[in-house]
């Protein structure tokens, strides 16, 4: 009977998901997220929490809607002044005839958007040669300018074109058909199949770059990493697979940090495509002999890796909200009390994420290792208690198995509570995939996965990607090429 029972609240807890799912608001916000600061249900059994319920809320005024304010225009935007005045008999005064007097103007601003300008570059090289030599029979001694270098040799695409071209695939997710009915607005014949080609030729021009790119981000003392799915026509995977390593923060704000002589926080975010593969062997390929920290989900590849793994506290929270959905409208229990524990520890993230390294690490050793102890003797204690095939099983069962890992970025203020970092990182791709929808064969993939990794990489350090795409191209093109002052936080742009 009770075989029975645990058979029908799986399939329930399964129905429940199904429905949320296709439902359901995305959010992870927990629906009793007034209660989660409540001392009471700290390793309080179930009876208990179910007896007293009633939250202790606290009572703030309510705010004041403010009125919205609109941003000012940019300084740096070309300005053209519009006079409006009024006509010359109108300025006199309607009482007494006098000539009126300016007393000032109102200015007022509009914004125009002025569409993009296809131009062609005619390169014209002259040729000289000597006629005395050709009089007299000789050989005949011709000079001529050289080729302009370009990174489509013989071709006709500028940096700037393919700049635009990369920029409106890889970082605004508009595909290449798109951009071919676009250019036909203009006129111009560019086919698919030529752009295609082109991003190809791009993709190997900046190998290198993304080479120098991997060298320094191996030099960092955490990485976090994440991966997911991509669909290859030709392969015969269902599911073909790309890798995200990043370094440093979201934005520029924080990369002036030094940690033992090496500098760190290099914003870096980096693709990895190996031809298709979900294996361990990928990480291990692309880490090679980092033994730095690696923050991760708790997909089982990222074990054959040499570095100390540190877990994501992101993950283990939505395996309870998973349960908690699972269950359905019911009282405080023990997927509520597992949340509360999670949220005080992000709570703490939060009131110290502007201090210095050294600080955080004293913080979280202060005030999370004790609700980090508190926590695991409750998931000891409820593992003896749950069903461990239920959703709060699984996520108890998940966060015992991690905990090692989970734990961990209490040792060092370099570390996050999660891997939210990654995840950020990887959303653009998710975004075009949902555009672009696949790559014909494993050369494509690898070419996204170039590309996207210079895009990213320059938005994490404050740059426009085209403009720095467009200088990378033509300082690639060039020859030798001089790596260093390309890196984002060297570049020089115009």
């Amino acid at each position: 009977m009770a075989e029975l029972n645990q058979s029908y609240q799986t399939l329930l807890e399964q129905f429940r998901l199904a429905q949320h799912h296709r439902f359901g608001r995305s959010s992870e916000v927990c629906e009793a997220q007034g209660e989660l600061f409540n001392e009471a249900e700290t390793l309080v059994e179930d009876d208990i929490l179910e007896a007293d319920t009633t939250p202790e809320r606290e009572t703030t005024p309510p705010k004041t809607k403010e009125k919205p304010k609109r941003k000012p225009l940019p300084k740096h935007l070309p300005r053209v002044q519009v006079i409006h005045d009024i006509d010359e008999a109108d300025k006199q005064c309607d009482c007494c005839g006098h000539q009126l007097q300016q007393m000032g103007k109102d200015v007022s601003e509009k914004l125009e958007f002025i569409p993009a300008k296809v131009k062609v570059i005619e390169n014209i090289r002259l040729k000289y040669s000597c006629q005395h030599c050709e009089k007299s029979g000789t050989q005949p001694n011709i000079k001529q300018a050289s080729v302009p270098s370009s990174p489509i040799p013989k071709g006709y695409a500028t940096p700037s074109l393919l700049s635009q071209i990369i920029t409106s695939k890889y970082q605004y997710a508009l595909p290449l058909y798109r951009q071919e009915t676009m250019f036909k607005q203009h006129g111009i014949e560019i086919s698919r199949r030529t752009m295609s080609d082109w991003m190809m030729k791009c993709g190997a021009l900046f190998k290198p770059l993304h080479q120098r790119l991997r060298e320094i981000q191996l030099s960092q003392p955490v990485i976090q990493a994440d991966e997911t799915t991509v669909k290859v026509i030709n392969d015969e995977r269902a599911k073909s697979y790309i890798w995200v390593y990043c370094s440093g923060a979201d934005s520029p704000a924080s990369s002036n940090v030094a940690f033992k002589g090496i500098p760190i926080m290099r914003n870096i975010v980096l693709f990895d495509y190996q031809n298709g593969s979900r294996s361990g062997a990928c990480p291990l390929k692309f880490l090679g002999d980092f033994n730095g920290y690696l923050q991760t989900d708790g997909y089982a590849a990222y074990q054959k890796v040499n570095a100390e793994l540190v877990g994501c506290w992101a993950h283990a929270r939505r395996k309870f909200i998973e349960a908690q959905t699972a269950q359905g409208k019911t009282k405080v229990g023990k997927v509520n009390v597992a949340i509360s524990f999670i949220q005080k520890l992000y709570a703490i993230e939060k009131n110290i994420a502007d201090l210095s390294v050294d600080e955080k690490m004293k913080k979280r050793q202060i005030k999370s290792e004790p609700i980090l102890a508190d926590f695991k003797a409750w998931l000891d204690k409820s593992a003896l208690q749950v069903s461990s095939k239920g959703k709060l099983g699984e996520a108890i069962t998940y966060s015992l198995n991690q905990w090692s890992k989970l734990k961990r970025y209490t040792e060092s203020g370099l570390l996050n509570i999660d891997n939210n970092r990654a995840e950020r990182a990887v959303k653009p791709f998710v975004i075009g995939r949902k555009n672009w929808l696949f790559n014909i064969n494993h050369k494509g993939a690898e070419t996204s996965a170039m590309l996207y990794s210079i895009i990213e990489t320059a938005k994490a350090n404050g740059l426009i990607p085209f403009d720095y795409i467009n200088h990378c191209l033509e300082e690639l093109a060039k020859s030798p090429i001089e790596l260093e002052s390309l890196l984002p936080w060297n570049v020089k742009l115009g």
